[in-house]
């Protein structure tokens, strides 16, 4: 059983270095991070929303990583395959805004063809994106009671990391894409947040999955990771029913190929057994030098059961979302 945190805590101490008292899970976002200053390029700080819709996904990063900062935006229209992204990467760093902790101010980034903003308003967050010829306007709602998993990850007392899964947030708002507008249906499109504070190792592997929707008449979310907590004590390995979190404890096993990503991928321990059935692969390569990278986010859709905390197995099928494996030296 992985450690809960019963109550706020700060991420750091005043010296910079890990406040080992904050290391565990919590089901809402316990943690405060705005101690965690400049890291001599080690500092990652980073907001990632992800929005589907019944006729589009909706993506969106404002991220710095000390000595650059880099963004993106993304559409992908999930009846024709037609894509729509600007990404930007500026060095030195400069023309964005992150929160110092999650839900205590605005994220924001401009840059050459992109305009983000990121702002928490009555009932949940509002978020807008600009890139030629497409543009959304989305408020992912924050229901009440609504519990989400934030874990902090400690490879050291100087390599650490926060970060805040937040699943199956109801979304609504438009879509325009070249001068049409699309809608975001309240009750049919889910908003899932990666929120991401820490200080890490230069060269990293990890695999994210997430998947939510509605299956046997409940909202459903699942949260899997692998590879960058092995051997931390901790994981980031969750279930969510109706907007309440059942913690995974111990480390999940994938079973994939990239180089046969449309086959089905697998991803099981903890009470969890899902099948993962890609059917789009967005593939990012990144060489600047000193930042370099790797990433596969396969779309599609995730099927399985899960036990809970107080021993039920629920079964789940047709969760939109992606399972993805990323390679970094940043």
């Amino acid at each position: 059983m992985e450690r809960a945190l019963t109550g706020p805590v700060p991420l750091t101490l005043p010296n910079g270095r890990l406040n080992r008292d904050a290391v565990g899970w919590a089901p809402q976002p316990v943690v405060d991070t705005s101690g965690l200053g400049a890291g001599r390029g080690r500092t990652k700080r980073w907001e990632y929303w992800n929005v589907a819709t019944p006729t589009h996904i909706l993506a969106l990063t404002v991220s710095s990583i000390d000595y650059a900062c880099v963004h993106e935006v993304w559409v992908y229209d999930r009846q024709t395959g037609a894509t729509w992204g600007e990404s930007a990467t500026v060095i030195p760093p400069r023309g964005a805004v992150l929160a110092p902790s999650l839900e205590r101010g605005r994220s924001m980034a401009r840059a050459t063809n992109i305009a983000i903003d990121i702002d928490e308003v009555p009932g949940g967050t509002r978020l807008r994106a600009q890139i030629p010829g497409v543009s959304f306007d989305v408020i992912a709602a924050l229901p009440a009671g609504h519990e989400r998993l934030a874990v902090v990850v400690p490879w050291s007392d100087t390599r650490f990391q926060y970060t805040v899964k937040d699943l199956a947030r109801p979304a609504s708002g438009t879509l325009r894409i070249e001068g049409v507008d699309h809608p975001v249906p309240d009750g049919e499109s889910w908003a899932v947040l990666d929120h991401g504070r820490g200080r890490w190792p230069y060269n990293i592997r990890w695999n994210w999955g997430a998947g939510c929707g509605v299956s046997g008449g409940r909202v459903i979310g699942v949260q899997v990771g692998a590879k960058w907590t092995a051997g931390t004590g901790v994981s980031e390995n969750a279930f969510f029913v109706d907007g309440r979190m059942h913690k995974i404890h111990g480390e999940t096993e994938w079973h994939y190929e990239l180089d046969n990503w449309r086959a089905p991928w697998r991803v099981h321990g903890g009470g969890l057994e899902a099948t993962f059935t890609p059917f789009h692969n967005k593939r990012t390569r990144t060489d600047l030098l000193v930042l370099k990278g790797h990433t596969d986010q396969c779309f599609g859709y995730w099927s399985g059961s899960c036990v809970t905390t107080e021993g039920e197995t629920i079964t789940f099928d047709g969760l939109l979302g992606w399972a993805e494996e990323v390679h970094n030296r940043w």
